[in-house]
């Protein structure tokens, strides 16, 4: 039985090199290219969801790459709590790409 009350959330989603057909779920302005799970979690907490990391899962359309996947309580509709994530984890790629090495 599925769970109604968390959403499941993959870096696929918010993948640029990634087509619409192959899982990215937001719009190419808003997505980075090749999030890691780690960025997504960082995202997650500073927006301040409840979350559950599970880092050993992998994307259902590419099963062999174990990309992690976040679980999370469903406060709003998913669409919604995706763009917001992806907001977010836009802020946080522009931010590590301006800090000196």
């Amino acid at each position: 039985m599925r769970k109604q009350d968390k959403i499941i959330v993959w870096p696929a989603y918010f993948d640029a090199t990634k087509t619409r057909k192959e899982g990215r779920k937001i719009p190419k302005s808003l997505a980075v290219p090749s999030p890691k799970i780690t960025e997504l979690k960082e995202a997650v907490e500073k927006l301040g969801f409840e979350h559950e990391l599970v880092p050993e899962a992998g994307y259902p359309k590419t099963p062999w790459l174990k990309t992690g996947m976040l679980l999370i309580a469903k406060k709003e509709p998913k669409n919604q709590i995706i763009k917001k994530i992806a907001s977010r984890l836009l802020k946080i790629r522009s931010a590590a790409a301006s800090k000196p090495i």
